[in-house]
């Protein structure tokens, strides 16, 4: 799943972007509102994180011009304020969420977590299709009840090809949820890591269930 932060406190965004992409997600960061503007209008973000007090564009602008743009990404507005009234403006404005700054890592996760299964329409932390079976919260995934140890980057490619099962995922598709804006375009790393997970979740007496659809991208689907 791919994050956009906003945040223009050095620390604070290193802070938040390091958990993130400790626990799977690919992260990218902007320090101004007009950055996140142009970033969130040309890029399709699984969540977004916005610092309400921002140089140029405050939080509470660009929630609201993205709003006004028909960007429907769930967006987490983080300040070191907590006054009612902000939280509200906040909500107004089109934000999902909201969360007061000093906040335990643990509770960040948990609710980009539910923003995440809010914009895949999922309803709980367990994602299961056909004989797998893949726990977003412990970050660990089963097949025939065996584990599969996976990479973090591995574990984002199967978790979003489990929230697109059956269907076809495509391979820009794949590179905007699973890699951030610095993925290289020119180099085969989607065909590496499918064929890595491939390898991994190929349990003896299982059919084989991540299938090449040839021009278009990868999907999960089990043989008819």
């Amino acid at each position: 799943m791919r994050i956009l932060v906003v945040e223009d406190e050095r620390r604070v965004a290193s802070f938040v972007c390091r958990a993130l992409r400790e626990n799977a997600y690919a992260v990218d960061h902007a320090d101004t509102g007009e950055k996140a503007l142009e970033m969130a209008t040309g890029t399709s973000y699984d969540s977004i994180l916005l610092d309400v007090r921002l140089p140029g564009l405050s939080g509470i602008q660009v929630c609201r011009e993205l709003r006004d743009a028909n960007v429907d990404t769930p967006i987490l507005m983080l300040t070191a304020r907590g006054l009612v009234e902000q939280r509200v403006e906040g909500l107004d404005a089109g934000a999902d969420d909201y969360l007061t700054k000093p906040f335990a890592v643990a509770e960040l996760l948990a609710r980009v977590r539910a923003l995440v299964r809010r914009r895949l329409n999922k309803g709980g932390p367990m994602l299961r299709y056909a004989d797998i079976e893949l726990d977003r919260q412990q970050r660990r995934v089963r097949r025939c009840g065996q584990t599969i140890a996976l990479t973090a980057k591995e574990f984002a490619l199967l978790e979003f090809l489990m929230g697109r099962a059956p269907d076809v995922a495509s391979r820009t598709e794949i590179v905007e949820h699973v890699w951030d804006a610095h993925f290289d375009s020119e180099t085969n790393l989607v065909e590496v890591y499918i064929n890595r997970l491939r390898q991994k979740i190929s349990v003896q007496g299982s059919p084989k269930i991540i299938h090449t659809v040839h021009g278009v991208g990868y999907c999960l689907k089990v043989a008819e």
